[in-house]
């Protein structure tokens, strides 16, 4: 059994995979979730691989048996770490093996969180989570986008880099090399040492695990909010790197002087941080005034559906219908 016209649609993040089964009329008919997805370390096809479980739940949630296939006409799939024309090339590879649907496309989780924020593939997405990264996109296919492989390409800021910013500057603080802020002893109480000499020692000597550094990027923004001048300092930098994207792909796209949407997400920019947000709303506002940002309400998984529906031609109907259906039963977890 086929789903006539439909798209299998992938959303895979460092921290977690979304799939969604929707048929060409914007009907959700399955969805399953998984962990990070990670081919920079484990390889492309592994990497995809991983993913198997996640379509056979999502295909079983909408009645089908796991030997039907292609379960879609086409496959879209917005993925992390797919920064590069040749990763994007391989992974695209590694789905096409599987036959999940007649036609495969590949590029960057970013796309699908600026297609959730528009209502058509116009507009600039800038997505801070564990990193950053931006995209942007016009109705008539081209982009703009950044290699984001991190320092190395120029890259500043995301939740890893916040927490590691953070004691950095409570260690000057600590050894008199740099200006006094509270996260000295924010810092050495949350992880439940005498001094910061004792967590570093924890965090090198493998006593405290090093996937609690980022624990410190929440207590960075707690002592922004309560006024500590060198934690604000930290979340205005990274303010500034979100919006310094946000206008270079703009710019690139000749949409610095139009009225367009500047879609934000990542776990750092939903988390409610006022202090980053407004930021971020100001400074934009004066490097492109008549553009409008805005924070996504919608899953990302949903992007990359839409632009499914529209690489199959769907009607703007189709569209609707699977915001509905994502706002819906996003109501009602709220609840």
């Amino acid at each position: 059994m086929i789903v006539p016209g439909g798209v299998l649609a992938f959303d895979a993040g460092n921290s977690k995979t979304d799939v969604a089964l929707v048929a060409a009329d914007g009907s959700v008919l399955g969805t399953a979730r998984g962990g990070g997805f990670e081919p920079q370390i484990i390889g492309a096809a592994a990497a995809v691989a991983g993913l198997e479980p996640l379509v056979i739940a999502a295909a079983a949630a909408a009645g089908f048996e796991v030997g039907d296939v292609p379960l879609a006409q086409q496959v879209s799939a917005c993925l992390a770490n797919a920064d590069l024309p040749i990763e994007e090339e391989w992974l695209a590879d590694a789905f096409d093996s599987y036959g999940w649907a007649e036609s495969v496309h590949v590029t960057n989780d970013t796309f699908a969180l600026l297609r959730a924020g528009v209502d058509e593939p116009l507009g600039v997405a800038v997505v801070c989570g564990a990193g950053i990264n931006c995209a942007g996109l016009l109705p008539d296919g081209r982009t703009a986008r950044f290699p984001a492989l991190g320092k190395l390409t120029g890259d500043w800021g995301g939740g890893q880099q916040l927490a590691e910013e953070a004691m950095w500057a409570a260690a000057r603080a600590d050894d008199g090399r740099g200006p006094a802020t509270a996260l000295v002893t924010a810092l050495s109480s949350h992880f439940g040492v005498s001094s910061l000499t004792a967590l570093f020692e924890g965090l090198h000597l493998g006593d405290i695990s090093a996937s609690r550094k980022l624990e410190a990027t929440p207590l960075l923004f707690q002592l922004a909010a309560a006024g500590d001048a060198v934690a604000a300092a930290i979340v205005r930098r990274q303010a500034e790197e979100i919006v310094s994207m946000a206008t270079v792909a703009l710019r690139r796209l000749d949409l610095l002087d139009e009225p367009v949407p500047v879609v934000l997400g990542g776990g750092v920019l939903t988390a409610g941080h006022r202090l980053l947000v407004d930021t971020v709303v100001h400074l934009l506002f004066e490097a492109a005034p008549k553009a409008v940002p805005q924070v996504v309400d919608v899953p990302p998984v949903v992007g990359a559906a839409l632009l499914g529906l529209d690489q199959i031609g769907a009607p703007l109907e189709a569209h609707a219908e699977l915001r509905a259906a994502f706002l819906l039963e996003r109501s009602s977890v709220e609840v």
